[in-house]
């Protein structure tokens, strides 16, 4: 048994051909073999009209996580710089996932096994923040997490990919526009992937298009979505089999059903039918309840250098343990404490890393607290015959985590506090630190055991943060100061 292949939701322009196969000809020769769903959303995205230009001028693809999203954009984008020399910009909410698209293009004009293809490379720039792929042709592709500089320098640019497009707001949207208002080529396209938002998203872009194409489609608009249909979480078995099968295409091919039952186990039933079925639950229209003030924390932002002090380390374990997120704090006698995340990695690379890294600042930092529900344990395990101090290792309680967060948004309010606000350019700390920020503002309130932690689409660097500023704050271990007798 396979998932679906074909979605509950499609809309498409009329075309009167496509360079659709073309295109998934080249992905199975350098990359990966579309699935049949995707290449009946690529015959849809490269469709033409009788002038040669594209149909779908603005184009959606919704669905739940892990499917093959990325799949099609490296199609899109591979046939679009190798055959048309477009130049393209990708953007995505999250450094990470950005830097991760990158790397995945980047292996396909890299492969030894297909040197035409790296005879076509000109540049490969691989500075943080900085990163594109330019071809001999004219093609290029720049890669940006998004911020009003995402596209500065870039003309001419004939796609915009919105990747995370459930975070996308209308000034990010304001500030990449214009890229397309002269394209080289004459075709222009924008399209924008995602899944579907959690009620409290700050995103409304990628909301507000579903709901155009559903009631009232442009003529040149298109949208494919799988999910569930459902108005309220009531409505759906988040245990029928049936339901999974028909809203995950990639269910039984790449995505197996014991995975699938371990999530439904684990997620709540609005979160897996969310991130798994796919279901666009209700928007929710009041005000949504921010953790953290925003001006209140961008006041906070410093450009001095990290000072001197009494410091302190907090490491959070994401819920399903597939991130890991390290951050430290430094709290100076007579002048605001500082925070700043130092480190974000997937487990699939292992902790021995940060094992190693803790062990060799045993002897500087005051405590290490970790939080998370998996990966703990065997982080404790390989630092405790270094970190012997009583109180050097701290395992948070609900009412100790319910009290870093409280402590943080305190700490901001009152300005006691800063982080580290220097321009992208300045390299891969600082895109950290804009990791950092982004989960500072997109956090919300998450209820626990009677208090709040920070939730949201982003929380793991601000939660890691406010454990490392709440351990520097209470710990009586100070390695940096100087034992004094008598």
């Amino acid at each position: 048994m396979r998932g679906s292949q074909e979605p509950r939701l499609r809309i498409e322009p009329k075309r009167i051909q496509t360079d659709g196969a073309d295109a998934g000809l080249l992905m199975a020769e350098y990359g990966d073999k579309l699935d049949e769903w995707q290449q009946s959303v690529i015959d849809c995205w490269l469709g033409k009209s009788k002038a040669g230009k594209y149909t779908a001028t603005a184009a959606g693809l919704a669905m739940p996580r892990q499917n093959g999203k990325n799949t099609c954009l490296e199609a899109r984008e591979f046939f679009g710089l190798v055959i048309n020399g477009e130049k393209i910009l990708h953007t995505a909410h999250q450094v990470k996932t950005e830097k991760e698209s990158f790397r995945r293009l980047v292996a396909m004009f890299t492969d030894d096994r297909h040197p035409d293809a790296e005879e076509l490379v000109s540049t490969i720039r691989y500075t943080n923040g900085e990163e594109a792929i330019v071809l001999t042709n004219g093609g290029e592709i720049r890669y940006s997490a998004r911020s009003r500089q995402a596209a500065r320098g870039f003309a001419g640019v004939s796609l915009v990919v919105y990747d995370e497009a459930q975070e996308l707001t209308d000034e990010q949207v304001e500030a990449l526009m214009p890229t397309l208002a002269a394209s080289a080529t004459g075709t222009r396209q924008v399209i924008y992937t995602g899944t579907p938002p959690y009620p409290t998203c700050p995103g409304v872009v990628f909301r507000r298009f579903r709901k155009a194409c559903l009631e009232d489609p442009g003529r040149f608009d298109a949208w494919h979505e799988w999910s569930v249909k459902a108005n309220t979480i009531d409505e759906i078995d988040v245990t029928d089999r049936n339901l999974w099968y028909m809203t995950n295409p990639a269910l039984g091919i790449h995505l197996s059903e014991d995975f699938t039952e371990n999530e439904q186990r684990m997620l709540s039933r609005d979160g897996f039918a969310r991130e798994r079925l796919g279901w666009w639950s209700p928007v929710i229209t009041e005000q949504t309840d921010n953790a953290i003030d925003s001006e209140a924390w961008e006041k906070c932002k410093s450009l001095d250098k990290k000072p001197e002090g009494k410091t302190a380390y907090g490491i959070k374990f994401t819920p399903d343990c597939a991130e890991v997120v390290l951050c430290g704090a430094v709290c100076p006698d007579d002048q605001p404490a500082r925070i700043e995340m130092i480190e974000r990695k997937p487990t699939s690379h292992g902790i021995r890393w940060l094992a190693d890294w803790l062990n060799e600042r045993y002897g500087t930092a005051s405590c290490v607290v970790i939080d998370g529900r998996n990966g703990v344990d065997i982080l404790c395990e390989r630092i405790c015959d270094t970190w012997k101090a009583k109180g050097s290792v701290i395992r948070p309680t609900a009412r100790d985590v319910i009290a870093s967060a409280t402590q943080l948004i305190t700490e901001i309010n009152e300005g006691t506090v800063t982080w580290y606000g220097a321009p992208l350019s300045q390299g891969a700390e600082v895109l950290a630190q804009e990791d950092l920020n982004d989960s500072a503002t997109s956090s919300v309130k998450r209820p626990i055991s009677g208090g709040f932690g920070f939730g949201g689409d982003n929380p793991a660097p601000v939660e890691a943060a406010s454990l490392a500023l709440w351990g520097c704050r209470i710990s009586k271990r100070n390695p940096n100061k100087k034992m004094r007798i008598g």
